[in-house]
Formats: C-alpha cells, sequence, structure tokens
C-alpha cells in the first residue's frame, strides 16, 4: 500500500504557515512531508519563497514526520558542495528523516546570479556530477573532485548522519528518468505515468521508491476553488519546456491568459466530492508509485486538512 504524503509550497505561503501546515499534516494522518525549493514563485500571486533549508530546521522541531526536498536543483545557483552540507545538516537534525530530492531545474530559480542557462543534456551532465560530489561528501572524508562542471578542494563535511543521505532524482522524460535509474536512490516524477515507472523499473530502479504529488483545491464552492487555482497556479498547466525556460514569474504571468477555467476544471480536483479526490491519489497508486503527496492550493488549509483526516486517507489507507 502506497504512503501518502503532504507537499508543502514554499512559493504560496511563509515559514510559520509551512509549519504549522507540517502539523496539521501529521496530526490529519498523513506520512511524510514534500517541500518545494525555490527563489522565486511562479507568479507574484502566490507571492512567497522562503529558503528552504530554514525551514526544514523549523520542521525538524515541529514534527516527526521524515522531510524531503521536492526539488532542489545542486548545481547552479548552489554548488553541490554547499547543497551537500546543508542537506547532511537536515538529515542530523531530523535523526536521518531527510530524504534529497533534487532535479535539473528551472531558470526561474537558477539563472539569478547571472550565468547562462544551459541546455537540457548539459544539465542532466552537471546533476550526474552534483550527485557524485554530494555523495562522497556524505562519507565525511575529505574530497577533491576536479571535474568537467566543478572544483572543489580540500572539502570535507564535519557534520554527517550515521548513514548517507539518500538521493532521489525528478524526471519528466526519458533522459532524466534513466539517470534516475542509474544512480539516484529513488525517482520522482509529478505525473501518474506508468511508462516513466517501467522505465525507471526495468533501467536498474528495481525496488527502489517511487514518489509523486499532485495539487488539489479543497473547498464547499467548486466554482471559487476553481478561480483560486487559476490564479494562483495557472503555470501547472504551462505545455512544454516553458517551465524551464521563463527567467522571470513576469513571464509567467505574461502567459496566464492562455490558461481557461475550463482548463483547471478538466485537469485540477477541485471542490468536495470526496471520491475526486481518493480516484486522484489512486491514479498514483495505480501506476506504481509507492509515496504520493497532495498539496492544497489557497487558503483553506484547516478545512482540507479536515476533509482529508475524514473522508479521504480512511479510504486510500484501506
Amino acid at each position: 500500500m502506497p504512503e501518502y504524503g503532504y507537499f508543502l509550497a514554499t512559493e504560496e505561503f511563509r515559514p510559520a504557515d509551512l509549519v504549522e501546515q507540517a502539523r496539521m499534516a501529521e496530526q490529519a494522518g498523513f506520512q511524510s512531508l514534500w517541500i518545494s525549493d525555490h527563489y522565486h514563485p511562479w507568479n507574484d500571486a502566490q507571492g512567497q519563497s522562503p529558503f528552504v533549508w530554514s525551514v526544514i530546521g523549523a520542521l525538524s522541531e515541529a514534527v516527526s514526520l521524515p522531510v524531503e526536498t521536492a526539488v532542489t536543483c545542486p548545481t547552479v545557483r548552489i554548488h553541490p558542495a554547499v547543497v551537500a552540507q546543508a542537506a547532511a545538516t537536515c538529515a542530523v537534525m531530523t535523526n536521518g528523516r531527510f530524504r534529497l530530492g533534487v532535479g535539473t531545474g528551472e531558470a526561474l530559480n537558477e539563472h539569478i546570479l547571472g550565468h547562462v542557462w544551459p541546455p537540457a543534456s548539459v544539465r542532466v551532465d552537471m546533476l550526474e556530477e552534483a550527485i557524485l560530489i554530494m555523495r562522497r561528501l556524505f562519507s565525511g572524508e575529505e574530497i577533491s573532485h576536479y571535474g568537467n562542471h566543478y572544483r572543489v578542494e580540500n572539502a570535507r563535511l564535519y557534520t554527517v548522519p550515521d548513514e548517507p543521505v539518500q538521493i532521489d532524482i525528478s524526471g519528466f522524460g526519458p533522459a532524466a528518468t534513466s539517470l534516475a535509474a542509474r544512480v539516484g536512490d529513488g525517482f520522482i516524477t509529478m505525473m501518474p505515468d506508468e511508462e516513466l515507472v517501467t522505465q525507471f523499473r526495468k533501467g536498474g530502479g528495481n525496488a527502489k521508491p517511487v514518489m509523486g504529488g499532485t495539487k488539489v483545491c479543497y473547498g464547499t464552492d467548486r466554482d471559487e476553488a476553481v478561480r483560486t487555482v487559476r490564479r494562483l497556479w495557472p503555470n501547472q498547466l504551462l505545455p512544454g519546456e516553458m517551465g524551464q525556460i521563463l527567467p522571470s514569474p513576469s513571464h509567467f504571468e505574461q502567459l496566464e491568459p492562455l490558461i481557461t477555467e475550463q482548463m483547471v476544471r478538466d485537469n485540477t480536483v477541485c471542490g468536495d466530492d470526496a471520491d475526486e479526490h481518493v480516484s486522484a491519489l489512486n491514479a498514483f497508486a495505480e501506476a506504481g508509485f509507492d509515496r504520493i503527496y497532495v498539496n492544497q492550493i489557497g487558503p483553506d488549509q484547516r478545512g482540507f486538512f479536515d476533509f482529508y483526516r475524514t473522508k479521504v486517507l480512511p479510504q486510500l489507507q484501506r
């Protein structure tokens, strides 16, 4: 039976709100937490973007749930040696209940220092080298590394967990999925795509965990929930590579007129029909996912957690 977790959205909520949501998630019966890692929100309506590593420190004291970044890009904005230190400290603070989810990133967050934003194939190569560096550092030994993309000299992490941090790799296409199968400790993807799961398993993923997530908008007024999604998260319905190459929230806002309320209705679970929520999460289970995370869009967080505690999670856990 899959595990069900809650997905904390740093793009939409202040740090204290995220910590309170984590508490409510634990009380509602969710089994783990994801948390996004962004420098910018996708648009100004979302309006937040706290430093994820500080928030995870607070989560380590507030709840006992496992925590994972979904996902961190350890290649451009922050050097992998620094991400390794952050991840190792989080693992120590959570008593080993931290996993590092990584991906090739988006220009929205990663180009801010003025570096060239590489094409996808280069970003995959950079991610593989970054993972190699981080794994070596998690050993607690001093390392030096002279690679195609990174240099590390005489670096050692003194604060490390008893076991190396597990690294799960995000993928939405064949190249990243292949990388996850070869070198990841698990696989992350955001659609209940059975073909990608099969590729991961056959490519070397075998018994490693497959994790996925989705966004919903619980509310007693379905039309209002649809409007909330369109106002706050229209970016999730943009096609193709726009999510990876657009450099600022204003560029995403320019595309918002392309997203209609009908598109939201057709692609996002909105409202308080428990069967619809259960069906959306069951789609991941049927595709072979081991852990499934759900995020509530908008301000009615307490209503969402009460709804899932009483109406949704009991059906999923039978």
